[in-house]
């Protein structure tokens, strides 16, 4: 019986190319693959959905859903994850970047049982290209670079569109991302699986924006939240120490700002510091679930927010009693303060990394 690989292509005013890049799939079908074809239409304003109704009255393997709002392609992708049935699960835009007939060099570690995920590179051919935008490469590159740190898997490309996976792996994932931040979302989650990855070369015709090119710069800030934010609470110690510095410099500055405002204003030292501590601290906790820690890896949301509670109680009276002890030393305010927000910034990182916000437990699949 042979194997079966559902394709999805999500679509949004693909009516250009979109019979022409499902005629390119219908050629993956041999004696040894079945097809499922799993078209969603995002919302099209144009005549795409039409044409791909029309396409699965002539082909039965095609299925064809609809969203009745544009909600993005990473929400198209859900959809499609959801409905499919094949064996493996690969994801084909309809804009012709991509040859379908490729997705043979992806199968190969599959079927030879070597992978669990297949990520095709446009950084590994060696053949011609088509030369566009540096900074749109650029762009890419860098988000690969900053995912691989965070997730610890050595690829080259991690925005590509041609991802295979098995799909009881996929299935089983927690997806959100409803547009282009679906890429470093799904890499994050599988790398967190430690399931066998694999990369292999595809060739890649890029379209310009004029002839239809969607993404922006602002999904490339986008993908940047993405990577760290499904990527940081299993990333190495290094790379979570990384990013609370910058956390931590941020409410810093933050406290010592508020401090000197309300000791300026005329507050007594122990409210001025008191009422900054508490302020910079929310800050840090706000900011720690959305981009470092996973939000209640593990504790229920009381358990989180009285281990919470803890670790502000002990580094409160360790930030308040620091500074009044090196104030009433005859150092100078600021500088007491500053010094007290340093041996903060490691206590707070080490109560959050390990007793607020544990490791979650890795899945395996």
């Amino acid at each position: 019986m042979p194997n079966t690989l559902s394709l999805v292509i999500p679509c949004y005013d693909e009516e250009r190319t979109l019979k022409a890049c499902v005629e390119r799939v219908l050629g993956l079908a041999s004696d040894d693959l079945a097809l499922q074809i799993i078209i969603v239409d995002d919302c099209s304003r144009d005549r795409s959905l039409e044409i791909a109704r029309g396409l699965a009255a002539a082909h039965p393997e095609i299925v064809v859903m609809h969203h009745q709002k544009n909600s993005g392609k990473g929400a198209a992708l859900h959809t499609g994850i959801a409905r499919a049935t094949g064996d493996f699960v690969g994801i084909q835009d309809a804009d012709l970047e991509y040859d379908p007939l490729q997705y043979r060099r992806l199968l190969a570690p599959m079927l030879e049982d070597r992978a669990d995920v297949v990520f095709g590179s446009r950084y590994l051919q060696t053949n011609s290209r088509r030369v566009l935008y540096f900074w749109h490469t650029w762009m890419n590159r860098t988000l690969t670079l900053v995912s691989n740190m965070f997730t610890n898997l050595d690829i080259t490309d991690m925005e590509t569109c041609y991802k295979l996976f098995r799909r009881e792996l996929i299935q089983a994932l927690t997806l959100h991302e409803k547009r282009f931040g679906f890429e470093p979302e799904v890499t994050a989650k599988i790398a967190q699986t430690r399931c066998r990855v694999y990369e292999c070369a595809i060739d890649y015709t890029p379209r310009t924006y004029e002839e239809g090119k969607h993404i922006n710069w602002k999904d490339g800030v986008r993908a940047l939240y993405c990577i760290l934010h499904y990527g940081a609470p299993s990333a190495p110690l290094p790379m979570q120490l990384l990013l609370y510095t910058v956390i931590g410099a941020v409410c810093a500055v933050f406290n010592v700002a508020l401090f000197a405002a309300l000791a300026g204003e005329g507050l007594t030292t122990g409210w001025a510091v008191a009422i900054a501590f508490l302020a910079a601290a929310a800050l840090n906790y706000w900011l720690c679930i959305q981009i470092l820690f996973q939000h209640k890896a593990r504790w229920s949301t009381a358990g989180e927010i009285v281990a919470y509670g803890v670790t502000v109680a002990l580094m409160g009276v360790v930030d308040i009693g620091v500074t009044l002890g090196l104030v009433s030393a005859g150092l100078a305010v600021t500088s007491a303060k500053i010094i007290s927000v340093g041996i903060g910034f490691v206590g707070n990182f080490l109560l959050r990394r390990f007793l607020v916000f544990p490791k979650p437990d890795v899945v395996r699949i």
